[in-house]
């Protein structure tokens, strides 16, 4: 009796096959599904009307006293019979019943209205009405805009919201409108916001070639998404969520008792990473702590981190101890000291990955492992260093910053803008990787990034509510899921439950043995010819 082959096990390329047929399988019946539909549709009004006549006489049966039901069922013998004795009676009763079915079994949804109503065409005349004096000029023959003019002309395409109010606008201005001057395009930023309703957020696109501008109102970004293990990979940190047009990726993600799919903004860090460093700007309040201490959970996940606290309020409290954790400064002398350790390890590193290149073998493990440096409020000890003749703890970060993508070291930096010139300009060069929170000028916002957001902030900004640019991409909306202080009374209880669960277990109690930080660290030369030495 021959054997049956057993099964082979499916190939990525024959999962992928599979994925691909059953795809297509699935189209198939769904294409054949509406053709058969659009087939079957007078069968389908005519048994539709013919259950709804039938209820209809179950109603008029039920309704009708009992002293009347036997009189009734002696008329309608009577005409069924005059209708049985009639030539062509039946048929022509069949065809009566069918055409009563087609009529009670039609589609009574109301047709949606074509076209604006008499509101809606009121709000686009006052648009209309408030760009002439921008997009007119006294020397055009043929002006598109003028006072009283129709606006069809202008607004090629328009849609609005369940409120009334405007939620997508295309519209057409002449080609001698300035539109390559960004004080020009944010005084008609400003107006369309203002006209088509305050507090939202739009997105303006302009089309320079086609002279056209497209306003699209942009849906509100969740803020109540707490903190949770991402699906990352090494090296990802999931700095907060978007718009999904702006990203081609999502993250499944708990929301309650659901399960939903959010675009993330996601950082890429390591020896591969073009923007190794990150800087967060924002006023007090802003969230920029909830920021860092989203970052810190997912960067315990791979690796170890030091946070300096230079705001001294016990933000970062809930890190001291755990697994990972190396320190957590909020004083000027251990901030010191921790951040001239971190600058001889970085030092350490390159050396040591260094002479395993030249002998052939890889870096060491202790190299491989991500080292993070969270800098809160570094205004603060720059002020206390300056009273007390000590060394500013920025300068002591400009290794870290020049050198660390190479050592697998990352920096993040957070300070307010009050105190945005007391950054150092290491600080400023070397962190490519940008984020703005909370209420901040158009101005201030392209200070930060580089690059102005083409979107409207909100009158009142939630907190972890900001902008995102990561090196020379575009400016994207962001929102940093919730990471409060567990500690804090404030603080709901699943919020806490959700943060304490990320946190890892306490370290082990074992004898301190602290580094020597007496030691003189490694000479400039050293460090420049390893570097070199990596660079060739």
């Amino acid at each position: 009796m021959a054997r049956r082959p057993l099964p082979r096990i499916l190939s990525k390329d024959s999962a992928r096959i599979a994925r691909t047929q059953i795809a297509r399988s699935r189209e198939l019946a769904r294409t054949a599904a509406d053709s058969a539909t659009d087939v079957l549709h007078p069968l389908i009004t005519v048994t539709r009307g013919l259950r709804r006549l039938a209820s209809v006489g179950q109603r008029k049966w039920a309704d009708t006293p009992k002293d009347r039901r036997g009189p009734l069922l002696f008329l309608v013998a009577s005409l069924v019979l005059a209708v049985a004795l009639v030539p062509y009676g039946p048929l022509l009763a069949v065809i009566t019943v069918m055409a009563a079915a087609a009529w009670y079994g039609r589609d009574r949804t109301e047709p949606a209205p074509e076209g604006p109503d008499e509101s809606q065409l009121e709000r686009l005349q006052i648009l209309y009405e408030a760009l002439v004096p921008y997009f007119s000029s006294p020397e055009d023959p043929a002006p598109l805009y003028a006072h009283g003019g129709e606006w069809e002309k202008a607004f090629t395409e328009h849609e609005f919201d369940d409120g009334g109010r405007v939620g997508h606008l295309v519209i057409r201005y002449p080609a001698y409108f300035p539109d390559g001057e960004p004080e020009v395009r944010a005084r008609i930023e400003q107006l369309l916001t203002a006209k088509a309703g305050r507090g939202r957020e739009y997105r303006f696109a302009w089309d320079e070639e086609g002279n056209q501008l497209t306003v699209t109102v942009l849906a509100p970004l969740p803020t109540d998404i707490t903190a949770q293990h991402f699906v990352t990979a090494p090296g990802e940190t999931v700095l907060g969520f978007t718009d999904a047009s702006e990203v081609q990726r999502t993250l499944p993600l708990a929301y309650g008792e659901e399960q939903i799919d959010v675009p993330p903004v996601v950082w890429r860090t390591g020896v591969r990473s073009t923007e190794p460093h990150l800087l967060a700007m924002g006023h007090p309040g802003c969230g920029a702590s909830t920021l860092l201490r989203s970052i810190a959970l997912q960067a315990l996940r791979h690796g170890d981190v030091l946070v300096v606290d230079g705001g001294g309020t016990g933000e970062y409290a809930c890190l001291t101890g755990r697994d990972g954790v190396l320190a957590v400064e909020c004083a000027l002398p251990g901030a010191l000291a921790s951040l001239e350790w971190a600058a001889q390890e970085t030092e350490r590193r390159l050396i040591a990955i260094n002479l395993a290149r030249q002998a052939g073998d890889p870096p060491p493990a202790d190299t491989r492992r991500p080292l993070w440096i969270l800098l809160d409020r570094p205004a603060v000890f720059a002020h206390l260093a300056a009273s007390d003749g000590r060394k500013d703890p920025q300068e002591l970060l400009q290794v870290p910053l020049r050198h660390g993508r190479a050592a697998n070291m990352t920096v993040v930096v957070a300070e307010q803008f009050d105190s945005a010139e007391t950054l150092s300009d290491a600080v400023r060069q070397h962190t490519r990787a940008r984020v703005v929170l909370g209420s901040a000028t158009p101005r201030q916002v392209e200070a930060v990034l580089g690059a102005p957001a083409h979107t409207t902030p909100l009158g009142d900004m939630p907190p972890g509510r900001g902008y995102a640019r990561l090196g020379s991409g575009p400016v994207l909306r962001l929102q940093v899921p919730r990471t409060p202080d567990p500690y804090d009374d404030a603080t709901s209880d699943a919020d806490r439950a959700a943060v304490l669960d990320l946190l890892p277990p306490r370290a082990s109690a074992v004898e301190a043995q602290p580094a020597d930080l007496t030691k003189p660290a490694v000479s400039a030369d050293a460090v420049g010819d390893t570097v070199g030495a990596e660079t060739s």
